[in-house]
């Protein structure tokens, strides 16, 4: 039987990227507490942007002692010196080599996903409405903590998440993008 290596320790509190926070990121990423996560996806950006990109943002979450998570591939988190990857659970990979894992999940199928994947977290959402998915149902507390109940791996809550929400929710962890980068 395959021996599960320890989890890391996981930040509680996580930034994400995205088109709408860009202009504010460095600003964002100094506010943060020192050893906080930081999901870059960028998704916006041409291959040579989003790199050139990246490789700014590293520096100044290497600076902070934050952890940095790629949403992308082991194989080009490894590259760019991500210490984790970001995605739906069915693209986690058992090599991991040292990587962090978070697994995104929006229903009770992604968490059983994320859980035989052996996922080192997983991102659940939407907690509530956000502006990433305008007028999308989102899970609320109550839903929210049945799925998160099944999770075998710390839960880290985003969507509509702030320091109101998260302490509404009672979520130990939680990510933002607009409830962490609003200046």
């Amino acid at each position: 039987m395959h021996q599960r290596q320890p989890r890391p320790e996981l930040p509680n509190l996580w930034l994400l990227s995205d088109a709408r926070n860009d202009i504010v990121l460095e600003t964002a990423l100094k506010r943060l507490p020192r050893g906080s996560g930081f999901v870059y996806r960028h998704y916006h950006l041409p291959p040579h942007e989003r790199i050139a990109r990246w490789w700014t943002l590293r520096d100044l979450c290497l600076a902070r002692g934050h952890l940095t998570v790629l949403a992308d591939s082991a194989l080009t988190a490894r590259e760019w010196g991500a210490e984790g990857t970001y995605g739906a659970p069915l693209a986690l990979y058992p090599q991991r080599a040292g990587l962090v894992q978070i697994a995104t999940a929006h229903s009770m199928r992604e968490i059983a996903q994320a859980n035989r994947k052996r996922a080192d977290a997983v991102m659940l959402s939407p907690a509530f409405a956000t502006r990433s998915h305008p007028g999308a149902p989102c899970l609320g507390s109550v839903r929210w903590h049945l799925l998160a109940a099944h999770a075998q791996m710390p839960v880290i809550a985003l969507g509509g998440m702030t320091t109101q929400t998260a302490r509404r929710l009672g979520a130990q962890r939680w990510a933002a993008i607009d409830g962490l980068s609003s200046l």
